[in-house]
């Protein structure tokens, strides 16, 4: 990303004199848009053909594989799957000579096959993502990138030996929208970071997991014995199957499918390496289906002060139920103003400024009752907003891109094993939190769980 030249004087000088200039305007003032774009073009030549597999073929994984393949020289050669309808799927989507299996050892013994994408549920995200580096592959790993919080140290020490091109899947990390964000509060637009927030809405069925399930569903087309090779073992459910997320053997509730994502941006945007304290409340509020996870989580965590930002707090809520058509935002608040940062754009809204000619600034005491209903040069507040361009591929291409050129060019990509794990963790405890009914205390810098 290129580094701003802009001075935080200069930049706070900038907004200054344009509040001033505004003496006088509307109470609401129309956003003035910038275009986010890209300032290199992709690279790519015959000689750098990357071949991929994909482990795990439902829908994100699915979604995973048809972004990577919009990268130029990409080219899918196997997938794998426990479900013999995602493979004959995955034959039809991208042709019959497509090597197809439920046992994902077989692909990591391919020689022709470069990098791995895990769409896996999130039980199997550590051992295959280590035993595919084992293997020699580059790997793509979908959020969270661990399970549990002790799971995140075999995965960091298997990149660091191996030196692969390993990308954790929160795909907003390389969003046009984050990097405008990172370079602005880098410039000190908004001043101190005193407060961050984020919301997750979803008010449809399939956004809360209520995924279909195949009518040929049984033990005779589902691997379920391979399926539960690593953790409880029970009767054939074809729900815990398809519908993992809302089982804690398998997946990691509304906080690892939604709060790691808002934890990747948050932490790329101010360079920050996690909170030391995390709680949570909540409660299973309306689908009540059998699921074990809440569908209302709220979180709450304290920052720590670091060279890059000073302490602050941060709260985190989902909603699965939204009466409205749902939402989803990012938003840091300063001393100086405050932004809201989507993937797509950044709103920046500077504090409100007054001219210094203002006599209520200069007035004490009981003059003050006075003239408090007569302030006619209240200025309004400044904002600024900056949208993708026209054509913008967006944030998953994006993020799948920075992944290539890591294998390509052997660049580091923007969510490595330690920066997942650093978005994952504090995911994972807010679960803790919940179901413990406790705070928990962590080390964002040594990554280990206190007390």
């Amino acid at each position: 990303m290129k580094k701003t030249t802009e001075t935080r004087r200069d930049f706070i000088q900038k907004f200054a004199g344009a509040a001033i200039a505004f003496t006088g305007a509307p109470a609401f003032l129309s956003a003035k848009e910038q275009v986010l774009c890209r300032s290199h073009p992709d690279k790519y030549s015959l000689n750098d053909q990357v071949q991929i597999a994909l482990i795990g073929a439902g829908g994100m994984g699915v979604a995973d594989a048809m972004t990577a393949l919009q990268v130029p020289g990409v080219k899918i050669v196997a997938a794998c799957d426990l479900y013999d309808g995602r493979l004959t799927d995955a034959k039809r989507r991208w042709g019959n000579d497509l090597m197809v299996t439920k046992d994902y050892r077989q692909v990591l013994e391919r020689s022709d096959v470069d990098a791995v994408i895990v769409g896996t549920p999130d039980h199997w995200h550590k051992q295959i993502s280590v035993d595919a580096m084992n293997k020699g592959k580059h790997v793509y790993c979908e959020k969270p990138m661990v399970h549990s919080i002790g799971e995140g140290p075999a995965v960091i020490e298997a990149q660091k030996r191996t030196r692969k091109a390993f990308q954790v899947g929160s795909q907003g990390m390389s969003s046009l929208g984050n990097e405008k964000a990172r370079e602005l509060f880098r410039a000190g637009a908004i001043g101190q970071l005193i407060y961050a927030e984020g919301y997750w809405a979803r008010n449809s069925p399939v956004g809360a997991w209520q995924y279909a399930i195949p009518t040929d569903a049984s033990p005779q087309t589902v691997d379920w014995d391979r399926y539960l090779a690593n953790t409880n073992k029970r009767s054939f459910d074809p729900l815990r199957f398809f519908r993992w997320r809302n089982y804690r053997d398998y997946g990691t509730g509304v906080s690892g499918d939604l709060f790691v994502h808002l934890f990747s941006s948050l932490h790329f945007v101010i360079s920050s390496n996690g909170p030391n304290k995390i709680m949570a409340t909540g409660g299973l509020r309306y689908w009540k289906d059998g699921r074990e996870v809440p569908d209302v989580l709220l979180g709450m965590f304290d920052y720590p002060e670091t060279p890059q930002h000073a302490a602050f707090n941060l709260s985190l809520r989902v909603n699965f139920v939204d009466g409205t058509s749902g939402s989803t935002y990012l938003r840091l608040v300063g001393s100086e103003g405050a932004m809201d940062v989507t993937w797509d754009d950044v709103v920046l809204r500077k504090n409100l400024a007054s001219d210094p000619q203002d006599t209520f600034m200069q007035l004490k005491g009981n003059e003050i009752d006075r003239v408090l209903g007569d302030r006619k040069k209240m200025l309004p507040p400044r904002e600024q907003k900056y949208q993708v361009e026209e054509g913008y591929k967006g944030a998953h291409y994006d993020h799948f891109l920075n992944w290539m050129r890591g294998i390509r060019l052997g660049e580091t990509v923007v969510e490595d094993a330690v920066f997942g794990y650093r978005a994952c963790a504090p995911a994972l405890l807010c679960n803790d939190s919940y179901f413990g009914e406790k705070p928990v205390r962590w080390d964002p810098e040594n990554m280990k769980v206190l007390g």
